[in-house]
């Protein structure tokens, strides 16, 4: 296909999922000429490809949405506690509708290289599909999970039968019934799926690398006065939103787990596990997250919650993770996920204790046997945080690609800019706080920064903003010296990059909450930008 004229505009968001549709909205209501392309069909980002069985987020409905608009609030009706992957695409489609924002949306264009051109201060952004953009501003809102991780299975491509990655789920219902089928992955993908398939088919084999800690969701439908008080109170409850440390309204907590008794300790702690709460968990106590030892209690009760759960002794100690911190590695919010392995249709594989050798064309052979399988269900995670950023060919300043810039891991001035990427800002990026936090707050918080720096830009006749290499360099010790100070290093997580071979190893998150991040985020704004290189 020929390439076409290039579409000139003054800012191009690269996204349509929350990040995307909420920046594409601020920007245009603000009066900048703006366009968003997305390598979907549809709006959506990571709900438009996770369609897999069991797809749900663990974030409350009612707060796993825009605040912008009151009157959108009150007209959606949520039905679930915790949304499931349909429901939220059509509230994402509904968004984008009574908006009129798809009129701006190229879809099926994914963005293959973006060169900055140093002469005009603008960016030239092609897309696959032979789409050319010159934009003064070019705006990131891939998201920290829509790079789905390529599968390092041992010759994978041999599979006879058919084989799906939770990632980038077909758009259309698949029968497993009567099938075998085996589930590689453990994470919060493999944990919704299981499951639903063994609901379905004849028998499935899971393949678990690392166990996975998992509360029970206790999901349920809302109820009629549920949804009145809150929609009532909506006002007041986005305030809190935005004040809380990450998103989500709750009771600081004020003591260690380990100066308190430990009746009292259990109760508090099967208060969560019987509310289905992982904020409340992961905030029980003040040094959870910073205490080995206070750490230990909380994954000590889990790891009974377990036992408790699945009948066979064996099989429950190979779910009970013993080799990281509870909520260093993502804990996750499931469905009927322990009792799930009691069942006789359900066989669990450890591949530490028994290594995948490799796939055939008939299944899986590991040290131990061979599985016969029909089909194969790879639920192996994203490439966190920078997989999208990197599956482009960035290109700033001497040339030097994005690629080259983070060869020894992601470096961003307050996960919003990029030395030597100028007019270039990303949404929830690499060394900020978003990822750990109720992230469509995060998002909104981003654009509206976003959009009142270009807003001030444009009154100023500002052309050309960067960050400063130096701001950046004291972010980047900042961060990794906040990290350092909790016990999220200590995990093998894809917050570390560990999930993906050859990646730089380093945490890539901003552990002091959201609240703290953008108070900051304002005091940089209202010093004119500290830490940023403006230029007429």
């Amino acid at each position: 296909m020929p390439e076409q004229d290039p579409i000139r505009v003054d800012a191009l968001v690269v996204g349509a999922g929350f990040a995307g549709m909420y920046q594409l909205y601020k920007l245009r209501e603000a009066g900048f000429a703006v366009r968003c392309v997305e390598a979907g069909s549809g709006v959506g980002g990571t709900w438009f490809w996770n369609r897999y069985p069991g797809a749900r987020c663990d974030v409350e409905s009612m707060s796993y949405s825009y605040s912008f608009s009151p009157e959108l609030e009150q007209e959606w009706e949520w039905s679930e506690k915790y949304p499931p992957q349909p429901e939220i695409l059509r509230y994402l489609d509904h968004v984008a509708d009574r908006f009129a924002l798809r009129e701006s949306i190229h879809f099926e264009n994914r963005v293959t290289t973006a060169r900055f051109d140093e002469a005009t201060d603008r960016w030239e952004v092609k897309t696959d599909a032979s789409l050319t953009f010159d934009t003064r501003f070019l705006i990131m809102a891939t998201g920290c999970l829509s790079q789905p991780k390529a599968p390092d299975l041992p010759h994978v491509e041999r599979f006879a039968g058919p084989t799906y990655q939770t990632g980038t789920w077909p758009d259309e219902t698949v029968d497993f019934s009567g099938k075998t089928v085996g589930v590689v992955g453990t994470g919060s993908s493999g944990i919704q799926v299981i499951p639903v398939m063994a609901k379905q088919a004849e028998r499935v084999v899971v393949f678990q690398r690392t166990p996975n800690f998992c509360l029970p969701s206790r999901n349920r439908e809302f109820t009629v006065e549920e949804v009145a008080e809150r929609k009532r109170t909506y006002r007041e409850w986005r305030t809190a939103q935005r004040e809380a440390g990450y998103g989500v309204p709750t009771n600081p907590p004020t003591r260690s787990a380990l100066e308190v008794a430990d009746e009292a300790r259990e109760l508090c702690y099967q208060g969560a596990w019987d509310d289905g709460d992982l904020v409340a968990m992961l905030g029980s106590y003040t040094d959870l997250l910073v205490d080995e030892d206070a750490n230990e209690t909380v994954s000590e009760f889990l790891r009974e919650r377990i036992r408790e759960t699945v009948d066979d002794p064996e099989v429950a100690e190979k779910l009970s993770p013993r080799t990281f911190p509870f909520g260093t590695k993502r804990p996750c919010l499931g469905t009927d996920y322990y009792e799930t392995f009691n069942r006789d249709n359900v066989e669990l594989v450890d591949v530490r204790a028994t290594p995948i050798v490799e796939v055939t064309a008939s299944g899986v052979t590991t040290t131990e046997s061979q599985h016969d399988l029909d089909v194969l269900i790879l639920a192996t995670g994203f490439d966190g945080m920078t997989g999208a950023l990197m599956a482009i060919e960035i290109v700033g300043v001497d040339g030097v690609t994005l690629a080259e810039r983070w060869a020894d891991g992601p470096r961003t001035y307050m996960g919003l800019a990029i030395s030597g990427f100028p007019n270039l800002f990303t949404i929830t990026g690499p060394l900020s706080p978003g990822i750990l936090a109720n992230v469509v707050v995060a998002v909104e918080l981003d654009a509206e920064w976003i959009t009142t720096c270009l807003e001030r830009l444009r009154d100023q006749g500002i052309h050309r903003v960067e960050a400063e290499r130096d701001a950046e360099d004291a972010w980047v010790t900042h961060v990794a010296d906040l990290a350092s100070q909790t016990l999220y290093p200590r995990a093998n997580s894809w917050w570390m990059g560990a999930n993906v071979p050859g990646k730089p190893q380093t945490f890539m998150i901003y552990v002091a909450g959201l609240r703290v991040y953008h108070d900051k985020c304002e005091e940089i704004a209202a010093e004119g930008y500290e830490g940023f290189r403006l230029t007429e």
